[in-house]
């Protein structure tokens, strides 16, 4: 397997997931130009793909929605009106050729709810989780040992502080519907990889409530002081704009 996070911030999220020939795509947000160019980067384009996963319903995730309308899309939200999709709920799984998915329930204030994607092609497994204030005890041991996570990553809790952005914004963002912190989403990680786990990307990351190196910081930390080494591991950081590619796994 091998994944390509096309784009992933507040202006865009989409992330394409490749197995062999079969290739889904998770989310698709950003602009037309932008999405097709990007795919294009990595020799895809649209009717390559075997199908659409939507985490939910927010325009950063979905603004492409009319220029993938073609390709089935599996979503657990309503989308636009004439958007024809597969209706899913968090705890079901479901085969693609060659993938397993199963669907993750989030805690994301989306209309229609929020879910993350465990993927598993038969040789490897993906867990991309995103747009989450938490991440619930009951979907731990499903998410555990996966080969490679997306995982956000989205905010300092002191940089965000320190932007001005009003204080419900923040309140909302750092409550249990918003979105994880660098210090939460290591420590979350850090019970959940395993030995098998070869790739992290953190994704989701603020502009301005967020840095990489803040992020890859919080990430070494957070296994440091529970006493596990990270050496074995590809910890990198999604960008807005930026392919970010895994190694295949």
């Amino acid at each position: 397997m091998r994944v390509d996070l096309l784009c992933s911030g507040s202006k865009g999220n989409s992330c394409l997931v490749t197995s062999g020939d079969a290739r889904l795509l998770i989310d698709c947000g950003s602009t037309k130009r932008y999405l097709t160019q990007a795919l294009a980067q990595v020799d895809v384009r649209v009717e390559d793909l075997l199908a659409v996963l939507i985490t939910h319903s927010h325009s950063d995730h979905i603004s492409q929605l009319k220029l993938v309308k073609d390709v089935p899309l599996f979503s657990c939200c309503e989308l636009e009106e004439g958007v024809r999709k597969h209706r899913i709920m968090p705890g079901d799984w479901f085969i693609l050729g060659p993938f397993r998915i199963t669907v993750i329930a989030l805690s994301h204030d989306a209309p229609g709810g929020c879910v993350g994607y465990k993927i598993d092609d038969g040789t490897s497994t993906l867990v991309y989780v995103t747009d989450t204030g938490f991440v619930p005890n009951a979907a731990r041991d499903v998410l555990a040992g996966a080969d490679a996570y997306v995982f956000e990553s989205n905010h300092d809790v002191e940089k965000l502080m320190a932007t001005n952005r009003p204080m419900y914004l923040k309140q909302r963002i750092l409550s249990a519907s918003g979105h994880l912190n660098n210090a939460d989403s290591a420590h979350c990680l850090s019970e959940i990889v395993t030995g098998k786990t070869k790739e992290v990307i953190l994704a989701h990351l603020s502009d301005e409530a967020n840095t990489p190196d803040l992020a890859l910081e919080a990430f070494h930390e957070g296994f440091a002081s529970q006493g596990l080494n990270d050496s074995g591991i590809r910890v990198q950081c999604g960008q807005q704009k930026v392919i970010t590619s895994t190694e295949e796994f």
